[in-house]
């Protein structure tokens, strides 16, 4: 963008034209929707007061403002918009740099953004699907491959994806700071179809393991860019409902993988075909990105200014193209400073913001949300329910419904109280499973609490501690480190993932079930003093405005 679209000079008898307009101005528009008071001191300066806000502003200055707020949204929206105001700097003949207000219109968008949203959540559904699909296969693709005896190497065929997502995790920020957000999509389409075919056509262990291996790679990397491109695309109001679709997407995959599961009584080798499935919104996902904008963010970030309007045009509407690019210019940190990296992280300019990202993932894992899903078919057949597609229908129903309930409480009820429900609840659940193991009186009711208090605490989960993370940390990381930082994030994440699901059943027979629930519940309670102290709201607020605040430029 030229510096002539946000610093407009004075024509000849420009002020004196404009000392009438403005007066005209104050008659025209008092008594209006916008109760407007003024008046113009010895030193020419003019006064606007509405409400509890005064502007002081030289006349020069404050005419010019006009003109340019005239010229693109009309006197009339400068008045009457509702929306919140915030500071234009506008260059002045005498070379002063001067405030002023504009007041944003409230037009209807022309733009259209949910179909790349939808586009995007392909790679949700596949992380969730490749999450959950070896879960019914396991044993049917153990006795294919004749290793059904050999608990090692299916243990390794489960983890090796896990193990492939803390790589991809890291990978993805990087590619993602370097060819765009898109093309990174593009690029993890690879190792996700490539994994899903290897997987489905393994005629031996090793082929089996590099084909998880692969399709881990690239769950890692979509765990990292799928909230990143939806949290930068998405306008600001509908950002949160928009950002929690991530995780609900991911519920819909991990169902996915339940019911693509449920010929395998009639047909064991229909494993093969649970996996192979995955390939295909794996090539839907690389020829949707080929026709959906890039991040406005990231390419003006590059420099590529009018490539940024475009993509802005697409999803916003050419009526909101001035006010997203003057976003853009304000925030000014991404095309004044270069790409941070690795090492910026642990920066004390960064380092405070980061934590909380990295804190966040460690706490959701913490809290044991995969532990308990690992668990709760042992649970439900102690409840009298033998049926494990039942009890995970049970689990994965609940997390669904809790995730939608979520997206539509984001963007009204707020991040930071959605996660401190959330992790309280999840404190209460693990607290009553914990006692309905240990407590006598408790006993004849052990079954139906430990039943009610598993899907309360999934219920919980989905609520805030499922979606609210992914969602938030592109919020609150600047744009030169953002994709960095949800990368370092999202590698706390697989990486505790990994730990807990290799140690956990140590840890259950050695210390019993109920002491490690105890012990879940207790970082449950530590997550909510945490959250309370060094989580920031961040509902309604652009990204340009949360990066001004969190991460003013030193």
């Amino acid at each position: 963008m030229q510096a002539s679209t946000y610093a407009v000079k004075p024509s000849v008898g420009f002020e004196a034209r404009n000392r009438r307009r403005v007066s005209a101005c104050f008659g025209d528009f008092k008594g209006g929707n916008l109760a407007l008071n003024g008046s113009i001191d010895k030193n020419n300066s003019i006064c606007m007061r509405s409400g509890t806000a005064c502007c002081g502003l030289r006349l020069d200055a404050a005419t010019m403002g006009a003109e340019l707020t005239r010229a693109r949204f009309g006197v009339e929206s400068l008045f009457r918009s509702t929306a919140k105001s915030r500071s234009v700097r506008t260059q002045a003949t005498d070379g002063d740099i001067e405030e002023v207000t504009p007041i944003k219109h409230q037009e209807k968008s022309s733009g259209v953004v949910l179909p790349f949203v939808g586009v995007a959540c392909l790679g949700a559904i596949l992380f969730g699907y490749h999450l959950g699909v070896v879960n019914g296969a396991l044993e049917y693709l153990a006795k294919d491959l004749g290793i059904a005896e050999n608990t090692v190497l299916q243990g390794w065929i489960v983890s090796t994806l896990l193990a492939g997502a803390t790589v991809g995790s890291f990978t993805g920020g990087a590619l993602a700071d370097k060819f765009g957000r898109t093309k990174t999509f593009q690029l993890d389409a690879i190792p996700l179809a490539i994994g899903a075919i290897l997987c489905a056509m393994a005629q031996s262990v090793q082929t089996m393991i590099i084909g998880r291996l692969l399709a881990g790679i690239g769950i890692g990397i979509s765990s990292a860019i799928v909230p990143l491109y939806i949290s930068e695309i998405s306008p600001t109001e509908i950002r949160g409902a928009l950002g929690s679709v991530n995780q609900l997407f991911i519920c819909i995959g991990i169902l996915a993988a339940l019911v693509a599961g449920l010929p395998l009584a009639g047909n064991p080798i229909w494993w093969r075909t649970m996996f192979g499935i995955a390939a295909v919104p794996s090539i839907l996902l690389a020829l949707g990105m080929a026709f959906s904008p890039e991040s406005p963010r990231w390419l003006f970030q590059q420099g590529k200014i009018s490539e940024a309007e475009k993509a802005i045009k697409t999803l916003y509407g050419k009526e909101r193209v001035g006010e997203v690019m003057h976003d853009l210019t304000t925030a000014g940190q991404g095309s004044a400073e270069p790409e941070a990296g690795w090492f910026d992280l642990f920066s004390s300019r960064y380092w405070k913001v980061v934590s909380v990202g990295a804190s966040l993932f460690l706490f959701q894992q913490l809290a044991g949300i995969n532990a308990v899903v690992y668990y709760s078919t042992s649970v439900f057949r102690a409840a009298g329910i033998a049926s494990d597609v039942a009890a995970s229908a049970l689990v994965g129903a609940s997390n669904v419904f809790g995730t939608a309930i979520a997206s539509s409480l984001m963007d009204r009820q707020g991040r930071k109280s959605l996660l401190l429900i959330s992790f309280g609840g999840m404190a209460a659940s693990m607290l009553l499973l914990s006692l309905s193991f240990t407590w006598k009186v408790l006993a004849p009711y052990s079954g139906t609490l430990a039943v009610l208090g598993t899907v309360l605490y999934v219920l919980s989960f989905s609520l805030g501690a499922g979606p609210v993370p992914a969602l938030l940390l592109p919020e609150i990381f600047a744009s030169r480190i953002r994709a960095k930082a949800v990368a370092l994030s999202l590698g706390m994440h697989w990486i505790s993932n990994f730990v807990i699901g290799l140690y956990f059943l140590s840890v259950v027979n050695k210390f019993g079930i109920s002491s490690v629930y105890l012990g879940f519940s207790t970082v449950c309670f530590l997550a909510v003093m945490y959250i309370a102290g060094n989580v920031v709201e961040t509902k309604g607020r652009s990204l340009e405005e949360i990066e001004r605040a969190l991460n003013p430029v030193i």
